[in-house]
């Protein structure tokens, strides 16, 4: 594995150790990392496709938040919220006065929320697999121009793995901050908004306070199971080291009689792997558990004050319905953040390591303006 370098005094690399890498990897530095690859100086195409990514972004958000509205006004125009309660014997009315035409206009913007999410990934696809691919190519070429001494130092297998954990960390980061992240930040910002528009500041607080309190916890519980599954995957490892060693020297094992032996030590590495995932799975349920309480209280909390505001007339039942849509929509994004976070913290390391590889300095390099060689029938000349 590469190291990266920093500068000395002097101007000469020193090598920062690889295990700091972890600790010295940021969001923000791997962004400006990928930021000349996802929006290249030579590609006007590459970068309209970022253009109309955007926009298809902001109007599928728009979309998303227009749902809870036709849920509103479907359900007053029901109710007859300001006006007289239609009959249901009267068609021609139920069609002007539009409770069927409302509510068929929620499905109409549920679908048009799907179909721009999903024109949106399949624009940007290709912006993010130029830049995988460009990534990948930039790395593969520079492990060639680095010295034999930086080949012999290092396994050709731990630089395959920099290349292709790279290159999938790559992905994951495009995908999960620009297609999960950001679209999640901008529909929390549109939330607020529509929160003080249409009620008044204390729903925003309530909304903001419950966020608040549902990140801190998320943070918390996935820091928590990262470490827990970190001893799983070492316990897998290990076992499966143990299994293909002594399969490997099965004649050795035969002729010593160590079946027992080995079948012990499988077995000890096995009961490690298994309590480390029954950990998995209760952390999972633990922090999913958690997850649900914290966003529970939150949206009782707007609920009641709206039930309120509906008893005293300042609210009406439409409104009732659509803060019960707009916080359960808002649930579901926030719902992966906890994956969320553990891919992209990944992700990072993972391109951090890719990038020290790019940062290494090959011993041998051509001058500047060094001109090729020459070769004529067996001899070289220097032109």
């Amino acid at each position: 594995m590469a190291h990266p370098h920093s500068h000395s005094s002097s101007g000469s690399p020193v090598a920062i150790p690889e295990d700091k890498i972890a600790q010295k990897a940021t969001l923000g530095g791997t962004l400006m990392h990928l930021w000349p690859y996802i929006w290249p100086g030579d590609r006007s195409d590459l970068k309209m496709r970022v253009v109309w990514s955007i926009v298809l972004l902001i109007a599928a958000k728009a979309a998303t938040l227009i749902v809870p509205f036709t849920f509103k006004w479907a359900t007053d125009a029901l109710t007859g919220a300001d006006t007289a309660p239609i009959e249901p014997s009267n068609w021609t009315l139920w069609l002007i006065a539009s409770p069927l035409a409302l509510t068929a206009s929620y499905g109409l913007v549920r679908a048009l929320m799907a179909v721009l999410t999903q024109w949106r990934d399949g624009i940007f696809a290709k912006v993010a697999m130029h830049a995988v691919r460009k990534l990948a190519y930039r790395t593969f070429v520079h492990m060639h121009d680095l010295s034999l001494r930086f080949h012999l130092e290092r396994k050709t297998g731990g630089l395959t793995r920099v290349l292709e954990r790279g290159r999938l960390g790559i992905e994951v980061i495009v995908r999960m901050v620009i297609l999960q992240l950001v679209p999640t930040i901008i529909e929390l910002s549109l939330v607020m908004a529509v929160l003080l528009w249409q009620f008044d500041w204390r729903y925003v607080a309530v909304v903001m306070v419950t966020v608040v309190f549902y990140m801190l916890y998320t943070y918390k519980a996935t820091e928590w199971r990262i470490g827990i599954r970190r001893r799983m995957n070492d316990s897998d490892s290990d076992a499966n080291q143990k299994a293909i060693d002594s399969l490997l020297n099965y004649e050795t094992v035969k002729y010593f009689g160590a079946e027992e032996r080995e079948a012990n030590r499988y077995d000890r590495s096995m009961r490690h792997y298994e309590d480390a995932s029954v950990a998995t799975y209760t952390s999972l349920a633990v922090l999913n558990a958690g997850q649900a309480v914290i966003f529970t209280f939150g949206l009782t909390a707007t609920m009641l004050m709206c039930a309120s505001g509906v008893r005293n007339g300042s609210n009406t039942v439409g409104d009732f319905v659509m803060i019960n849509a707009m916080m359960i929509q808002l649930y579901q994004p926030l719902n992966f953040m906890g994956m969320v976070y553990r891919e992209i913290k990944q992700a990072i390391i993972d391109i951090e390591k890719m990038f020290a590889v790019l940062s290494r300095k090959p011993e041998v390099e051509d001058r500047a303006g060094a001109k090729p060689l020459a070769v004529e029938a067996g001899t070289v000349r220097f032109e």
